[in-house]
C-alpha cells in the first residue's frame, strides 16, 4: 500500500489547541483525578548528555503536578530507515524488531503525550531519532492521534529551529496539538551537563512541562478525548492532477 493510500485512510483533519499556562488552573486539578502519563524520548546516543539533561527538567516539573513520566533512550545501535515495504499494514506494527521502534510504540500506547528530544546535527535531528520517529507514525500512527506532542532541540550554536521545525511536522500532520513555552523549545550546551547553565533554556523546559500538564488536565477535564470525531473527511489533492 503506497503511503498516500495509507495517510487516506489515517488521517484525520487538524485540530486546533490554544495553549498557555495558567498555574492557577493546575493547583484546582481535582483530586483523585485520571492517571496522566507523558512519554518522553531521547534521541541522542548518549544517555546522559545535555538532551538528557533537558528531557529530565520537563519530566521533573511535570511530576511536581502528579503526572508520571519515562524517558526512553534510543541509544546508540544502529537504527533503521522506513523502506516502504508496506508490512506494517499487513501485520501489528513495523516488521522490522531489531531496534527500538516497536519498544516505543508499546509504551506509546500506555501514554497520554510525547515529548521527543533532540541534539542537532547539522542543523537537523540525529538521523536516528528521524529513523525511528518516522516508522512509528507510520506504523502506528493511531497510538498518537490527538495526543498532545513537544518536540526539543538540545546544541551548541545554532540550527535548533530548523530541527524543531522538522520534529513539529511529524506531530502536525497527526492531528498532535503541539505544546509551546515561554520561547522555542531549546536549550544550549556543549560539553556534557552545560545544558544545566543555561538558566533561560532550563526556565524554558519547566515552562513546556507545566503547559502540557494544564492541558492534559484539561483534555482529562473532558473525559480524556482531545479530538472528538467532530470532523469531516479528509480530502486530498495531488499537485500533479
Amino acid at each position: 500500500m503506497v503511503r498516500r493510500t495509507f495517510l487516506k485512510k489515517a488521517a484525520l483533519a487538524a485540530v486546533g489547541a490554544a495553549v498557555t499556562s495558567p498555574l492557577s488552573a493546575l493547583a484546582k486539578q481535582p483530586k483523585g483525578s485520571a492517571r496522566k502519563k507523558v512519554l518522553l524520548i531521547n534521541g541522542s546516543p548518549r544517555p546522559d548528555g545535555n538532551t538528557f539533561c533537558a528531557l529530565q527538567e520537563i519530566a521533573t516539573q511535570l511530576q511536581k503536578h502528579g503526572i508520571e513520566t519515562e524517558i526512553f533512550q534510543i541509544g546508540n545501535k544502529p537504527v533503521r530507515m522506513c523502506i516502504s515495504c508496506g508490512g506494517c499494514r499487513r501485520g501489528k506494527g513495523c516488521v522490522f524488531n531489531d531496534d527500538p521502534c516497536n519498544e516505543i510504540a508499546a509504551k506509546l500506547a500506555e501514554a497520554d503525550a510525547l515529548v521527543v528530544g533532540s541534539p542537532v546535527y547539522y542543523g537537523q535531528p540525529n538521523g536516528g531519532v528521524l529513523a525511528v520517529m518516522q516508522r512509528l507514525f507510520y506504523s502506528n500512527g493511531q497510538l498518537v492521534q490527538n495526543k498532545p506532542a513537544a518536540a526539543v532541540a538540545v546544541c551548541r550554536r545554532g540550527g535548533a529551529t530548523a530541527s524543531l521545525q522538522t520534529l513539529n511536522m511529524m506531530f502536525e500532520m497527526m492531528n498532535m496539538p503541539v505544546v509551546t513555552s515561554q520561547y522555542w523549545n531549546i536549550a544550549y550546551g556543549a560539553a556534557k551537563g552545560e545544558v544545566k547553565r543555561d538558566a533561560e533554556g532550563m526556565q524554558t523546559m519547566r515552562t513546556l512541562a507545566d503547559n502540557m500538564a494544564w492541558l492534559l488536565d484539561k483534555i482529562h477535564a473532558e473525559g480524556g478525548k482531545p479530538a472528538p470525531d467532530r470532523n469531516e473527511p479528509h480530502t486530498f489533492t495531488n499537485f500533479i492532477r
